[in-house]
């Protein structure tokens, strides 16, 4: 070997932070992608079931979508606004009314937060403490709400949490869904904090939960426990947070993940796929009687990403003003489901359990390197899946709501063989 044969650092290694995650486990340079797929420098192919971490609920480079903002950058469309009133705000504002909000009978203002989950989720919290004067809040364990102080305070991973580098008060953590295995009834602990004044337990001012705890490692709530948890909040004066980030804007089947469950949050956080092209967008939206805030009390220079209004309004018109992928994806959560559970029928296969809702689902394993080689495994077949679960050990399926029969079956085909290439190796 001499020399020349020996690699270069690349500019991602000389220069870009140890920060960096995923590019580590998809060692390639991407340079294009078109619905399901991603391809990198060379043209090969990957089939994305990971969507931006569900920010690309409908595809990398939606036609429909791209069309829109192509023309309306075209004829110069103010890219950067603000909160002033711009004709793209203004066509956003009115569909989302009339698409998604009006026919659910939810009757909910908009806030424009900066355009991450994590700001909404930041200005939903301020704004519960802001109506209630009190300062705790309530999260639930593996919770994942952010990475800014706030939102970090309610989130569950340890890791995660670790490079905060100050404390993180003002939470109280409360069991999930499932999480002590049945064995004691829902919230009989935090009913009972709630109405002992020697708990400890300062009255919250609100709770914060996902009804499908994605990075937590796809722990889906039942829809009797998430209607306990409305009624707890409503007879303790607690407001109840639904962080719909990540299971939001259909990924479970309905626009909203919290509809199943028949109830209606005090307020709710959207980001990732509302913008619907992978541009920079959030929301927090909240019952009319909890507008209290001052003018630019709470405020962000990106807050007026005028593209991703344009692409917005280009989805809900295109997805949401009938059932129909509403029905693709619950018909295609269903096959997933078929074929995992076949596949963990092979054999006997122990020591692997299943779970989801909608196009999110997970295969748990017995640790994080058997979940990480299958992964491995996967991306080497031309598939991306990521891992989560607080040991990583949660192979996690978020492929586009828009994907086809037949590359969902290509996909799923492909996480078998990985599944039993794993499996081999572990034998050995």
């Amino acid at each position: 070997m001499t020399l020349t044969d020996i690699a270069a650092p690349s500019v991602f290694e000389t220069v870009e932070s140890e920060v960096r995650s995923y590019c580590r486990a998809w060692p390639v340079v991407f340079e294009q992608a078109r619905g399901s797929r991603l391809y990198d420098e060379h043209g090969r192919p990957f089939l994305d079931f990971f969507a931006g971490a569900g920010s690309l609920n409908y595809g990398h480079n939606n036609p429909v979508l791209k069309r829109a903002l192509l023309d309306y950058l075209a004829r110069d469309g103010v890219t950067h606004g603000l909160d002033m009133s711009t004709t793209a705000k203004r066509d956003f504002l009115a569909t989302f009314h009339s698409a998604v909000l009006e026919p659910r009978a939810l009757n909910y203002k908009v806030m424009f937060p900066g355009p991450t989950g994590t700001n909404a989720v930041e200005a939903a919290l301020k704004l519960a403490r802001k109506i209630t004067g009190r300062e705790t809040v309530v999260s639930f364990t593996n919770a994942f709400h952010g990475m800014s102080l706030g939102s970090l305070a309610t989130t569950g991973n340890a890791a995660k949490r670790a490079g905060a580098g100050v404390s993180l008060p003002h939470v109280t953590r409360m069991p999930y869904d499932h999480y002590l295995d049945g064995r004691m009834p829902d919230f009989l602990w935090f009913e009972r904090l709630l109405s002992d004044p020697g708990s400890g337990l300062d009255r919250p001012a609100a709770v914060i939960v996902e009804t499908v705890q994605g990075e937590g490692g796809i722990n889906v709530a039942r829809a009797e426990w998430l209607r306990g948890l409305a009624d707890l909040c409503r007879r303790h004066e607690m407001l109840l947070i639904v962080d719909d980030v990540q299971m939001g804007c259909g990924r479970t089947g309905e626009f909203f993940s919290f509809e199943e469950a028949g109830i209606t949050p005090d307020i709710v956080t959207l980001s990732k796929s509302i913008s619907g092209y992978g541009l920079p967008m959030a929301l927090c939206l909240f019952r009319p009687e909890l507008d209290v805030w001052q003018p630019g009390e709470h405020n962000g220079t990106f807050r007026g990403n005028n593209p991703a209004f344009v692409t917005a309004t280009a989805a809900i018109d295109t997805y949401w003003r009938d059932d129909a992928l509403r029905d693709r994806t619950l018909a295609r959560a269903a096959r997933i489901e078929s074929a995992l559970g076949d596949l963990l029928g092979e054999d006997g296969r122990s020591g692997v359990a299943l779970r989801g809702r909608g196009l999110v689902w997970g295969l748990e394993f017995t640790d994080g390197e058997r979940a990480a080689a299958v992964c491995r495994r996967a991306f080497e077949l031309g598939l991306l899946l990521e891992t989560s679960g607080p040991h990583d050990e949660v192979v996690k399926l978020l492929p586009p709501l828009t994907v086809t029969d037949d590359e969902l079956d290509e996909g799923l085909g492909i996480l078998a063989r990985s599944v039993r290439h794993a499996a081999e190796r572990v034998a050995l």
